[in-house]
């Protein structure tokens, strides 16, 4: 890992950390925008430490909201990092349309389905419209702020 790579993580895992300060309520608390800079992390790092940053970012979040699910975000926290890694793959794989929606399902359903077994069907149910609504604001923001970073990285490329 270089310098550069290790100083854009930290640089990357701080905006995570200031996007979980953003909460959307919406019922659980740790719902917030931790995951935009994670997304575009993805045109900078490789995906195992994009994953990283979204690990790191969520944890942080849930620390601003005081952990209310206690020890389950460490599993979240996994899914975050997994679901971020499938992204920046996809991205840097050329696959632009699928990686949104990867992360839109992976993010809003498939990270919320251990909790019907681990927590309860009701639980489940409650926070994936609130979790795919996250996802969106999430991604959407990412979306607008990727062409624009990519741009000022061409011009200077120039």
């Amino acid at each position: 890992m270089t310098t550069r790579n290790l100083a854009l993580a930290a640089l990357f895992v701080s905006l995570s950390a200031i996007g979980g300060m953003l909460k959307i309520p919406l019922g659980i608390a740790s719902i917030a925008l931790d995951a935009m800079p994670a997304l575009v992390a993805a045109l900078f790092l490789a995906a195992p430490l994009a994953g990283t940053v979204a690990m790191l970012g969520h944890l942080a979040s849930a620390l601003y909201g005081g952990f209310p699910l206690g020890p389950f975000h460490i599993i979240i926290a996994f899914e975050m990092g997994g679901i971020v890694w499938l992204f920046a793959t996809l991205h840097q794989s050329g696959r632009h349309l699928v990686k949104w929606i990867a992360f839109l399902l992976g993010n809003g359903i498939v990270a919320a389905f251990p909790f019907y077994f681990l927590l309860s069907p009701a639980f489940f149910y409650a926070s994936v419209p609130g979790l795919l609504f996250a996802s969106a604001v999430n991604a959407l923001g990412a979306a607008f702020i990727m062409p624009l970073t990519m741009n000022r990285i061409r011009g200077r490329v120039k």
